[in-house]
């Protein structure tokens, strides 16, 4: 068997939107998931058993469930349930911030912790509300603490992308996929695809270790 790995090369900007797909999903889905699993850390650590409960069961469910299987079930059973049809850029950036959600919930919850109970009731005798005491001295040192790993979840989330092409997506895998089958190239096209998520993904996770040890040496200090 040869290779023609330049064969690629006539389908370079078709992978590229297809890459730009994944990109533009991935972002999405960070912002608003870090958002919800700040949201749902704040819940989980309250006194609020009302918010506890159903937090903690959101929170148990989306991180013991396959990936996969919360995408199909939201691009195939939610539209029955809800009597509206969702594209699959809907379900995708639905699934994979209900995701996101729930494992960064895990890290703020972790991060939230750590700040020193001396410092929250430095925030009481002051007189600061509950939502400047959040904004102002818990978020601030709960991101910091929690960047290494939100990091990394970043980078997880972003290879789990690719399951989006489940659901007929155009991210970079569904287009490798197809270019694939058009040419019998498998090997060539398939091997670029998972080349480019290790381009970016891989110098991520060493700029999480640069940044986890510079963290270290900051709360050290």
């Amino acid at each position: 068997m040869t290779f023609d790995f330049a064969i690629v090369l006539k389908f370079q900007h078709a992978l590229l939107l297809g890459l730009w797909t994944t990109l533009k999903l991935t972002l999405i889905c960070i912002l608003l998931g870090c958002i919800l699993g700040f949201l749902v850390a704040l819940a989980r650590t309250s006194k609020n058993a009302i918010l506890r409960g159903p937090s903690s069961v959101y929170v148990e469910f989306f991180r013991g469930t396959p990936v996969l299987v919360q995408l199909f079930w939201i691009f195939f059973c939610l539209p029955l349930v809800l009597g509206v049809e969702l594209s699959n850029m809907a379900s995708g950036v639905i699934a994979l911030t209900l995701y996101m959600g729930a494992i960064s919930s895990e890290t703020f919850r972790a991060s939230l912790k750590s700040v020193g109970r001396e410092q929250l009731d430095a925030c009481v005798a002051l007189g600061l509300s509950p939502w400047a005491r959040t904004a102002n001295v818990v978020l601030p040192q709960a991101v910091l603490r929690a960047a290494p790993t939100l990091l990394s979840n970043c980078i997880s989330l972003f290879k789990e992308s690719a399951l989006v092409s489940a659901v007929g997506m155009a991210d970079l895998m569904f287009v490798g996929q197809n270019i694939s089958n058009n040419t019998a190239r498998p090997i060539e096209v398939l091997t670029v695809v998972a080349l480019i998520y290790f381009v970016i993904a891989f110098p991520l996770t060493r700029a999480v270790t640069v940044i986890e040890q510079r963290i270290l040496k900051r709360l050290a200090v």
